[in-house]
C-alpha cells in the first residue's frame, strides 16, 4: 500500500560496520551466531554500500529458498566467486542453471547411483584397511586427509567414470581455487587479479592445471567412449558438441567440471569427517555404531540393500549435519521487493539463511549444542517444521548429489565402524572452518585402536 509503513529487522547500528567487516572475515560463525542470538530471528546488518538480511527462522527459509525461489537468485560471496568457479553448477543462474541442471540430473538418478554402490564400498574397504594399518600404534593420522582422498576418488568414479588418482595435484589445485573463491567473497571482488599476491598466483596455477586435467579427461572420454555413456563427461561433451566457439565449450567444461568436483568431495568429506570428530568424543555412539554394524554386515561386502538396516548410523549422520552441516550458508539476492517473516526485503538485498544458526535454533533443538543423534530416531519424530534442518539446502537449488553423498557416508561410517575405533588426541584442536562447506579447520588427527571382535570384510 502506497505510504504504509514498511518494518524493518533490527540489527547493529552502522557505527559497527568496521568490527563487522573483519568478523566476516575472521569469524563468520561467531557474526552469525551473535547475529541471530541478540536481534533474533531476523536481522539487518549495513556493511558500507551493502545490507546483508539475515533469516534465522524455518519459514523465512521455506519462503526464500522454496516458495519464492524465483524472487532469489545466488547472492554474496557466489557472485564474486565466479571469478575463481566460473559458470558452473553452483554459480549459474536463469536458462544456463536450468541447462546445467538438466544435463547432470540424470547422472544422481537413485537406478543409477545404486548401481555404483559396489565401487564405494571398495573405497570404503581399502579406507579401512590404509587406517587399519595404524590401529593399536597410538600415533596419531590425520584421518581427514584420507577420507577427502576417498571422496575426490569416489566421484572421479561414479561420475566420470574416470580415476583422478592418475592425476597428480587434483587435491592441492582443487584446494587452491577454493582459496581464491573465498577471497574473492571477503573482498567482494574488489582486489584486482593481476596483482602478484602469493594466493593469486597459486590460483592462476591451479586453474591452469585443471584445465589440462579436464582436457585429458575430455580427450581420453572421445577415445574410449563410456560402456554405459551416461557419465557426467559422455553428457557434458554432448551437451556443449553444438557450440560454435570451441573455446568457449571447452571453458563451460571447465566450469561445470571443477565446480561439480569441488563442491562434490567437499561437502561429502566434510560430513564424514565431522561425524568421526564427534564419535570419537562419545564412545557409547562409537559402540553403537559398532554393534549395528556388525548386526548388518557380520563378515560380508556390505551392498546397496543394507542401506536402509543401518538405522543408528543414518541418525548420526543427520545429528553430525545438523551440529555442522555441510553447507553452513546460503546466500541469496533479491531480484525484486519482497517480505519474509513481516520484514520488508528490497529489490538487490542480499539476504542470508545460515543452516548453521537454523540448526541450532533453541525453539526446535533443545540444548542445541548437544550431541544427541535420538533427535532423528524414526520411531519417536520430533514436532518440528521440516525447514529446520535442511544440510543439503532446499528448494529447486536442493543439493542434486545429497543421494550419492549420504550413501557414501553412510559406508564409509559404517565400514570403518565395524572394526575400528577411534580416539581424541590430547591437545589436538579441530576448529570450523567455514569455506565453500563447512571444513575442519586443522585436519582430523585421530589414533586408531580395534574393537576386540573386530575381523575382515569377505572379498
Amino acid at each position: 500500500m502506497t505510504g504504509a509503513v514498511r518494518r524493518v529487522p533490527p540489527g547493529p547500528p552502522r557505527r559497527a560496520a568496521p568490527g563487522i567487516l573483519h568478523k566476516l572475515r575472521t569469524d563468520r560463525l561467531g557474526l552469525m551466531t551473535e547475529a541471530v542470538r541478540e536481534y533474533g530471528d531476523a536481522v539487518r546488518v549495513a556493511i558500507g554500500p551493502k545490507t546483508l538480511y539475515i533469516f534465522n527462522h524455518p519459514d523465512h527459509a521455506k519462503h526464500v529458498l522454496a516458495d519464492n525461489a524465483a524472487n532469489y537468485h545466488k547472492g554474496i560471496g557466489y557472485t564474486e566467486a565466479k571469478r575463481a568457479l566460473g559458470d558452473g553448477l553452483l554459480t549459474s543462474e536463469g536458462a544456463l542453471w536450468k541447462e546445467q541442471r538438466r544435463t547432470i540430473q540424470p547422472v544422481f538418478q537413485h537406478k543409477r547411483i545404486a548401481a555404483r554402490a559396489g565401487v564405494i564400498v571398495a573405497e570404503a574397504l581399502g579406507l579401512v584397511e590404509r587406517l587399519g594399518a595404524h590401529r593399536d600404534t597410538g600415533r596419531p593420522v590425520d584421518v581427514l586427509s584420507e577420507v577427502t582422498a576417498l571422496t575426490l576418488g569416489v566421484l572421479g568414479s561414479t561420475l566420470l567414470d574416470s580415476d583422478l588418482d592418475a592425476f597428480d595435484g587434483v587435491e592441492h589445485s582443487f584446494q587452491a581455487v577454493q582459496d581464491q573463491a573465498m577471497f574473492e567473497m571477503e573482498t567482494l571482488g574488489l582486489v584486482p587479479r593481476w596483482l602478484p599476491l602469493p594466493g593469486q598466483r597459486a590460483f592462476r596455477s591451479a586453474r591452469d592445471h585443471l584445465e589440462r586435467v579436464v582436457g585429458v579427461l575430455v580427450e581420453n572420454r572421445k577415445a574410449r567412449p563410456s560402456a554405459t555413456g551416461d557419465d557426467v563427461l559422455t553428457r557434458l561433451i554432448a551437451s556443449t558438441a553444438g557450440e560454435a566457439d570451441e573455446r568457449a565449450a571447452a571453458r563451460r567444461m571447465r566450469d561445470e567440471l571443477v565446480t561439480l568436483l569441488l563442491a562434490g568431495h567437499e561437502t561429502t568429506a566434510s560430513t564424514v569427517g565431522w561425524t568421526l570428530h564427534l564419535v570419537s568424543r562419545h564412545p557409547d555412539v562409537q559402540d553403537r555404531l559398532h554393534e549395528e554394524a556388525v548386526a548388518v554386515y557380520g563378515g560380508n561386502r556390505p551392498g546397496y540393500a543394507d542401506l536402509n538396516r543401518l538405522r543408528y548410523t543414518h541418525m548420526v549422520l543427520q545429528e553430525a549435519m545438523r551440529l555442522y552441516p555441510p553447507v553452513w550458508i546460503l546466500p541469496r539476492r533479491a531480484i525484486a521487493d519482497d517480505e519474509v517473516g513481516g520484514y520488508h526485503v528490497p529489490a538487490g538485498a542480499e539476504v542470508l539463511i545460515c543452516p548453521f544458526t537454523l540448526h541450532r535454533h533453541p525453539r526446535y533443538w533443545p540444548e542445541p549444542d548437544r550431541f544427541d543423534p535420538g533427535r532423528f530416531d524414526p520411531d519417536a519424530p520430533a514436532d518440528r517444521p521440516r525447514y529446520a534442518h535442511i544440510p543439503f539446502g532446499a528448494g529447486p537449488r536442493f543439493c542434486v548429489g545429497n543421494h550419492l553423498g549420504m550413501m557414501e557416508a553412510a559406508f564409509v561410517i559404517s565400514a570403518l565402524l565395524r572394526d575400528l575405533r577411534f580416539d581424541t588426541v590430547p591437545g589436538a584442536e579441530v576448529t570450523p572452518e567455514p569455506m565453500m562447506s563447512l571444513r575442519l579447520g586443522g585436519g582430523l588427527p585421530l589414533t586408531v585402536r580395534s574393537f576386540p571382535d573386530a575381523g575382515r570384510f569377505a572379498a
